[in-house]
């Protein structure tokens, strides 16, 4: 398992101590106060797969990468917030190994999404990936 970039670990420490599902929800609303958004919504940065609209670009810093994203859905915004706190920084070979549903396991959300908002992040995911390849 990769480590943990020192975002990704106050994700996890932020999560893990609130104290049920009603606590971790009041945090991801708080986390998607915390996502810089995409500076422009080109249709060539859109996610397909999402039920909503979620635009994610990329760029390198040397062999990492970073990923800026937004969406129009506070919720979704937060789970993408603790998502690039987990990807961004990740080399192309520990981002191909990124499970992102083991990621929300961890932070305590995975049981509390929709099988839809899953898909959608696994929507996200993948677009992470290819446009890391690119």
């Amino acid at each position: 398992m990769t480590a943990l970039t020192e975002e990704a670990q106050a994700a996890l420490d932020a999560f893990t101590t609130a104290n049920g599902w009603e606590a971790r929800s009041r945090l991801l609303l708080q986390w998607a106060t915390r996502l810089p958004d995409v500076e422009t919504r080109r249709d060539e940065d859109l996610v397909h797969g999402c039920e909503s609209q979620v635009w994610v670009t990329h760029q390198r810093d040397g062999n990492r990468n970073q990923f800026r994203a937004g969406s129009d859905s506070r919720i979704l915004r937060g789970l993408l917030a603790v998502l690039l706190a987990r990807a961004n920084g990740l080399t192309d070979e520990e981002l191909a190994d990124l499970n992102v549903h083991d990621w929300l396991h961890q932070l305590g959300l995975e049981r509390q999404l929709s099988a839809s908002r899953g898909n959608g992040l696994r929507a996200v995911v993948e677009r992470m990936k290819a446009l890391s390849a690119i």
